[in-house]
């Protein structure tokens, strides 16, 4: 229970601006490597898309603006966490895949479904891969659901490479080139709501249209 209670606390010093401060002041260069396995574990496994994301990385990024470490050596670890959590990811929902086949061992997920998910990632791969990146929660599940669709494994991590670029240089580099700002620092958790609304719209908007699409259909 105390472990529990610890981490959760721990989770809350990553959403608050001051408190990330004292982080990276407490750890020094040791933030490196919290960095590098927060972002890998976001992505790496389905049961971590809790962690923070886009607002640890403006964080992050004013926090190194305002002094003190390396904003080139923190964006290429960042980076490479967030590639490697995705082939992590890919690689079990393509590990799970076969057993799915053979046996169908899960009710939800058969085979006509794999096949579908192929055809759907082998079309729209760049996009799904890509823009996923931005959307909390999923991206968490968009290498996992790439696995188990046998998504072509050049092609996934070619795009896992170019998402991961994307999506760490404007949040990173943003907080960091802001980070002079006072009413950035001000108004933090402000910004970060409003990364997390604006990042969720093009999710929701796909979902209406899908359910839109269906209803015209019928």
């Amino acid at each position: 229970m105390d472990l529990i209670h610890s981490f959760l606390g721990f989770l809350h010093k990553l959403g608050d601006l001051q408190l990330l401060k004292e982080l990276f002041n407490q750890y020094g260069n040791m933030i490196f490597i919290i960095m590098f396995i927060i972002i890998f574990a976001e992505t790496g496994f389905v049961v971590t898309p809790f962690l923070p994301g886009d607002s640890l990385l403006f964080g992050a990024g004013i926090v190194v603006g305002l002094g003190g470490l390396n904003i080139v050596l923190l964006f290429v670890i960042l980076v490479i966490a967030a590639v490697l959590g995705n082939i992590v990811n890919y690689s079990i929902g393509r590990w799970v895949g076969p057993s799915i086949l053979e046996k169908e061992k899960i009710p939800f997920i058969k085979k006509k479904h794999l096949i579908s998910t192929h055809q759907y990632y082998e079309k729209n791969g760049a996009f799904a891969i890509i823009m996923g990146r931005f959307t909390p929660f999923i991206r968490t599940f968009v290498p996992f659901v790439a696995g188990l669709g046998y998504m072509d494994r050049k092609k996934f991590y070619s795009y896992t490479l170019i998402g991961a670029i994307a999506w760490v240089t404007p949040f990173l580099l943003g907080g960091y080139f802001l980070s002079s700002i006072p009413w950035v620092q001000d108004n933090f958790k402000k910004i970060t709501t409003a990364i997390l609304i604006i990042s969720v719209i093009p999710f929701l908007y796909g979902v209406a249209k899908e359910m839109f699409s269906k209803k015209e259909a019928v």
